[in-house]
């Protein structure tokens, strides 16, 4: 069984049959999640066959016994399919607060109470009306707990949900396996980001979940709380784009603020996408703009929230509207623009022409020494050195490097600048070309080792190739055969009625 559990303000009577009709909704505003009135049905259902609603609320503004409702909903997928139902049925008990006894509050009749009784009895994991009132005993003054059971299983019989290997995490079964990284280290790393956990762990999905820090709530998980992670502080060399799209001729202005920057792995782990949010909450997590295989944007991570385009209705994609394909194309030339003006901090070539001249130059003066890196603290903010790894900007800023003698520094100018930013607490990475230009003296033999990789994983592909064209051709002859078979098939068949035709005539 799992259960979720919360201590808001709870449905009365007629909320919880809305949350438990379906296609029903009322919400309109521009700030809530929900839309189309499916969203529990579906990811209860999901989740389990089965699913039971405990729901306490205070109905009006007086706080008294009076005004307290106990419902209690069944979402039976099991029940529905046994007994063969040609509809929909949702069996629901209310209860009232009546000189402080719990009373049943009928709507209906007395009758259809009684077989509402009955029925979730029958098919809950609760033997009497008593055991059902337990229920709320740890619910408070209000609130709601739903609990989902007879939990899907997979092909092999276990939980599609892992309760063991993480005693305060669910975990996907079977999902955990990471593809990313060459050495055993680099996939250590990888098993452990945010961007691989979030496909099979509750707790790193849910760190990610909500844009803003929540000040306001606690998602408690296993009886541990999750720790809200906020990714643009995983990042370094970051820069802020303004993004205007065009929404409609007569609409207001949106202005989209975007804020990427290389994951701190980088250029280790090739860790990239963007994070889109809408209305602060996560609907594509670490979205690849660009192909897997493509090196542009490589380690670049951003994140936006994307209000003015409409998500689908499971929440994890968004509608594939005008809006939304001018914003992929506006994103790829964010990454594109990013990666051209700053990929030489992460030791890549610039790609720049006057930039890569003057890189060059440097590595040329350097003499061949060694690097260094300092770690400076971003409040020590510098002009003319490279000060931090936070650089806010506009999409037009422009952004120029020079390289003295004993090192480079970066300057940037622009139409506006992020001057409201704390910097206090946050540590940047200053990196100084000494003489040889390089930030890791390792780096050559890892891009080789990538490079390798990548060479394999080509390979590997190629002969998949190979092999389905090869299962292709064998079913199109198997194809083929059968056909001719069948126009055998057909032909004596055709035969023997003519035969039998004859004889009845004979």
């Amino acid at each position: 069984m799992l259960l979720f559990q919360d201590d808001g303000g709870g449905m009365d009577p007629e909320g919880v049959r809305r949350c438990m009709s379906l296609g029903f909704s009322t919400k309109k505003s521009k700030t809530t999640i929900g839309q189309y009135g499916n969203g529990f049905k579906t990811s209860t259902m999901r989740l389990g066959a089965d699913a039971i609603v405990f729901t306490r609320a205070i109905r009006g503004s007086l706080v008294s016994c009076s005004n307290v409702t106990l419902s209690i909903g069944l979402l039976s997928y099991t029940f529905l399919r046994r007994t063969m139902k040609d509809d929909i049925v949702v069996p629901m008990l209310d209860f009232k607060i009546q000189d402080g006894e719990t009373v049943p509050l009928v709507y209906g009749s007395q009758g259809d109470w009684d077989s509402s009784l009955k029925i979730i009895l029958d098919w809950s994991p609760f033997s009497s009306k008593e055991e059902l009132l337990q229920q709320f005993q740890d619910v408070g003054s209000h609130g709601t707990k739903v609990a989902v059971y007879n939990l899907w299983m997979n092909d092999d019989g276990l939980l599609e949900l892992d309760f063991e290997d993480d005693d305060e995490d669910i975990l996907l079964r079977d999902q955990g396996s990471a593809s990313g990284g060459v050495t055993k280290g680099q996939k250590e790393i990888v098993q452990q980001h945010i961007s691989h956990r979030l496909r099979f762990s509750l707790r790193a999905y849910t760190s990610i979940l909500y844009l803003k820090k929540f000040d306001n709530f606690q998602i408690i998980l296993r009886g541990k709380p999750v720790e809200q992670i906020c990714i643009t502080d995983e990042l370094k060399f970051k820069k802020v784009v303004t993004y205007k799209p065009q929404v409609t001729h007569d609409s207001q202005v949106v202005s989209v603020r975007v804020d990427v920057g290389f994951a701190k792995e980088a250029p280790i782990l090739g860790i990239f996408g963007m994070n889109v949010y809408h209305k602060n909450r996560l609907i594509m997590p670490f979205w690849k703009v660009f192909q897997e295989g493509s090196s542009r944007g490589r380690s670049v991570v951003g994140v936006l929230e994307a209000n003015f385009i409409e998500p689908a209705h499971d929440k994890q994609d968004f509608e594939r509207t005008p809006l939304f394909l001018r914003l992929e194309m506006r994103l790829k030339q964010i990454i594109i623009d990013f990666w051209k003006e700053k990929c030489h901090l992460i030791g890549y070539q610039p790609t720049d022409p006057n930039l890569r001249s003057q890189y060059k130059a440097t590595l040329k003066d350097s003499g061949g020494s060694a690097s260094h890196v300092h770690h400076k603290n971003s409040s020590a903010r510098r002009t003319g050195g490279f000060s931090s790894n936070l650089l806010p900007e506009t999409y037009d800023d422009v952004a120029t490097a020079g390289f003295p003698n004993n090192g480079f520094h970066l300057q940037s100018t622009g139409q506006a600048q992020e001057n409201n930013m704390d910097s206090e607490g946050l540590d940047e990475d200053l990196v100084e070309i000494g003489s040889s230009g390089i930030f890791d003296p390792n780096f050559m033999e890892k891009l080789s080792e990538e490079n390798l990789a990548l060479f394999s994983r080509r390979e590997e592909l190629r002969q998949r190739d190979t092999q389905l064209k090869q299962t292709i051709e064998d079913l199109e002859h198997e194809l083929e055969e059968t056909k001719r078979k069948c126009g055998q098939l057909a032909a004596e068949l055709k035969v023997r009625k003519n035969q039998q035709h004859l004889h009845y005539r004979v």
